[in-house]
């Protein structure tokens, strides 16, 4: 048997995306929203695809490293200049912080987390930035 499991994540962040001609060039941030969606096989001695502690375990620490931070492009030299001299919480990445961007990079950290657990076949993430719009990084685990 199979089913699909999903728990819901809550942080602020703050970040611009320089390159934008309109007001997303300018520092701002929001409330984001994300589920992390898993689709496996039930495990018949638990009944579960995957213990809800355990995915929030794998999830939670990078939610904590985002929320209440600046995301910044390393190619964004205005941002980076500013930091540099004031030292706050900022999270550097090698990509514009586009919704998609985003979901991709977190995507990305919670792979390798994920894939000691055989029961999980896809891992989803949807990132809401705003409360219409999402943007979705999805991987398949090859077993």
């Amino acid at each position: 048997m199979e089913s699909v499991i999903a728990k819901d994540f809550h942080w602020e962040m703050g970040h611009r995306l320089p390159f934008h001609t309109g007001g997303c060039q300018n520092i701002h941030g929001h409330s984001y929203k994300m589920r992390v969606e898993i689709h496996g096989i039930i495990d018949s001695s638990t009944g579960m695809v995957m213990d809800y502690f355990d995915m929030k375990a794998l999830v939670q620490p990078i939610v904590d490293q985002l929320d209440h931070s600046f995301l910044c492009d390393s190619s964004d030299n205005l941002m980076m200049d500013f930091f540099a001299q004031n030292p706050m919480k900022v999270n550097i990445i090698d990509m514009y912080s586009t919704a998609e961007n985003i979901a991709y990079y977190i995507l990305q950290q919670l792979i390798p987390g994920f894939f000691p657990f055989t029961s999980v076949q896809t891992l989803t993430v949807r990132l809401c930035e705003t409360e219409n719009t999402y943007a979705e990084a999805f991987h398949e685990f090859s077993r």
